[in-house]
């Protein structure tokens, strides 16, 4: 269940929304609203990436990403520059774990300065907060 501890605590960082359990999942709501969902969605496939440890499955993945993401006119491209996509495309002729790590970098850094900020002054966020304020105070009383 998500607490008012939790939601709290993504105020205090970035990090902090997107290691919580329900951050990255009410954040992509948020980033929904403003049609920029797709670098949540990259940066936690991204994170899934890293994980895999079949090359086969490595290699599957890479290209699916590529695909969704990085490639011109991609269903959800992703904002990054040149330099980096062309090492994205460089790097997945043989995919490492670490062949999105720029990209991702990127990513990550837009999303804190920008989307992040917008994201804590949201009626999205406050109205969040304030309903576990609310509801915290009603089982206090009741």
């Amino acid at each position: 269940r998500l607490s008012l501890e939790e939601v709290l605590q993504w105020s205090q960082s970035f990090e902090n929304l997107l290691t919580s359990k329900y951050g990255p999942m009410i954040y992509k709501t948020y980033l929904k609203t403003e049609h920029s969902d797709e670098n949540i969605e990259f940066w936690l496939a991204c994170e899934a990436y890293k994980k895999i440890t079949s090359q086969r499955k490595r290699i599957s993945m890479a290209r699916k990403l590529f695909t969704s993401y990085i490639q011109p006119q991609a269903p959800n491209e992703i904002n990054i520059d040149s330099p980096a996509r062309k090492a994205v495309i460089r790097n997945i002729q043989e995919p490492t774990m670490s062949c999105f790590d720029e990209a991702q970098r990127i990513i990550y850094r837009h999303m804190e300065r920008d989307s992040y900020p917008r994201f804590l002054e949201s009626q999205f966020y406050q109205k969040l907060k304030c309903s576990l304020q609310t509801n915290g105070i009603n089982s206090m009383v009741n």
